[in-house]
């Protein structure tokens, strides 16, 4: 009888632990997994520039996480980047959204600069 218990629960213990393969696991409640904050750090004045366009002034602002913010375009933005108003980073891109949070562009940080496209396809890049 002690035999079978022992094997009882052997083999409840062995399907448990395969089922939780791969899993991870935390001490108390599970909790969605906050993604780091940027390398970057977004606060300050960058230039926005699209070809055939002078570059605008664009003052960042960064809320406490570092991961969003808000936008205050100088004159001149072209496209309608003069409408930015929040900027977010979303699964390691920066997003930069308008009055309404529509987005405007998409961007990646690469050699020092944001780069990426707006919604219409024009070519940005995003520099200190």
């Amino acid at each position: 009888m002690l035999t079978t218990l022992r094997t009882a629960v052997v083999i409840l213990a062995a399907a448990t632990m395969a089922g939780c393969a791969g899993e991870k696991f935390s001490l108390g409640s599970p909790a969605a997994e906050t993604p780091a904050a940027p390398q970057v750090n977004m606060a300050g004045r960058w230039m926005l520039a699209a070809p055939n366009a002078p570059p605008c002034g664009m003052a960042f602002r960064a809320a406490a996480d570092g991961r969003e913010g808000t936008i205050a375009p100088e004159g001149g933005c072209p496209g309608n980047f003069f409408t930015s108003r929040h900027w977010e980073f979303d699964q390691n891109k920066l997003m930069i959204k308008d009055h309404n949070s529509e987005p405007l562009a998409e961007l990646a940080f690469a050699s020092g600069r944001f780069e990426g496209k707006a919604v219409n396809g024009t070519p940005i890049t995003l520099s200190r």
